[in-house]
């Protein structure tokens, strides 16, 4: 950065040079990442890679106290790749290079002493109802009855048009005027249908992956 000044008609360009020196946290916390991926290459048995989609950190949380006895891993899929090896010649134990070409998109690793068996029935088991996001699909269809809606103060009455429902104030209450589907069992939600299930503390089981399942082992 810089700019100039003229005195007397000679120019004077001054450069800006910030003195304030960059912190190396990113360096450290990847190099911490590939040292924690190795040391765990050495303890456990198995290791998986898993796909996650509208991950919620509550319900990661949850899954990891269950799961004391393992290690959950989310960083950059390159330095996992850097860590476990991207082929034979690097890998950092035999065949941890094949666990590579799985770390693709949003994924995870989970190291552990637990069989393919233990794992897969666990997470196949596996469900917590939530609240929905958009693009989430819906696992039954809701409509709210023509009427007052007495949970909600009336300040947010004019929240509610804008989100598509058809309300009014009588009386000082927010009001339905008349019946209102909010989703039907299989849509795609919308970000104004998903918003009106949370506001009504609706919450929904998602539904399982339909895709084959990506994870991997190596022993």
């Amino acid at each position: 950065m810089f700019f100039c000044a003229i005195i007397n008609n000679i120019f004077f360009y001054i450069y800006i040079v910030s003195l304030t020196k960059t912190t190396k946290k990113g360096l450290e916390a990847k190099q911490n990442l590939i040292e924690e991926l190795r040391k765990c290459a050495d303890i456990y048995r198995y290791v998986f890679v898993f796909s996650v989609e509208n991950m919620r950190n509550n319900k990661l949380k949850d899954i990891r106290t269950a799961w004391k006895h393992s290690r959950f891993f989310f960083g950059k899929n390159k330095v996992m790749m850097i860590a476990l090896g991207k082929g034979p010649t690097d890998e950092y134990k035999d065949n941890l290079h094949k666990v590579s070409k799985f770390l693709r998109g949003e994924v995870g690793v989970l190291f552990t002493n637990k069989t393919k068996d233990e794992v897969q029935e666990y997470f196949s088991n596996f469900k917590e109802v939530d609240y929905a996001r958009a693009g989430n699909v819906a696992t039954m269809a809701m409509t709210l009855d023509e009427g007052p809606l007495e949970q909600f103060p009336h300040s947010m009455e004019p929240q509610l048009r804008q989100l598509g429902l058809p309300t009014a104030l009588k009386k000082g209450v927010v009001t339905l005027i008349k019946d209102f589907e909010v989703c039907k069992e299989g849509d795609t939600l919308t970000p104004e249908q998903a918003r009106i299930l949370y506001i009504n503390e609706t919450k929904i089981t998602p539904l399982p992956p339909s895709d084959e399942s990506d994870d991997t082992s190596s022993e």
